[in-house]
């Protein structure tokens, strides 16, 4: 293999294992998932909103983000209310707890990409971005759905890519 195609393979592997440690170091330090940070971040960044819009905003399936709040609520970091004038309508804010959370979550990898991204010039932006694409290309990988959370596995486990409920394996 020529030696620009191993340091290619070895630049893809280290994004994995990046994504991969910092999913695992969230996991252990605050008990979430990168999209459940994102999805919270939505909301304390909103104040109040639908979890349609949340969907919407983290580009994410209404399945994964249902899924995901029923998550949030069952630890009481979230609250789900009806609509005043629209009782079919449902809009969710963080309680005080999520908020504490939020704020002693260490940033999660893509916002620490974000971040760095946003200081780039424009012209380095748009290079990777086009690397980036042509990459997925390479990959076969350009029609694949991916919300923008940099995590490993699923964002949520609880369902699969199509929203589809998906069952524990029996316990032995």
């Amino acid at each position: 293999m020529p030696s620009r195609v191993e340091d290619a393979l070895v630049a893809i592997r280290r994004i994995m294992r990046a994504a991969e440690q910092s999913s695992r170091s969230l996991s252990r330090q605050a008990g979430m998932t990168a999209s459940q940070v994102v999805v919270l971040q939505i909301i304390a960044s909103e104040g109040e909103i639908s979890p349609s819009a949340i969907a919407q905003k983290a580009r994410i399936t209404q399945a994964t983000v249902t899924a995901l709040l029923d998550r949030l609520q069952k630890r009481d970091l979230v609250t789900r209310t009806q609509g005043a004038s629209d009782r079919r309508r449902v809009f969710v804010t963080l309680t005080e707890s999520g908020r504490k959370l939020l704020d002693d979550t260490p940033d999660a990898l893509q916002t620490r990409f974000a971040a760095r991204f946003n200081e780039l010039k424009d012209w380095q932006q748009a290079s990777i971005n086009a690397a980036l694409e042509q990459v997925a290309e390479l990959l076969d990988a350009e029609k694949i759905e991916a919300a923008p959370i940099l995590a490993y596995g699923r964002l949520d486990p609880t369902v699969d890519d199509h929203g589809n409920p998906i069952e524990p394996p029996p316990e032995a």
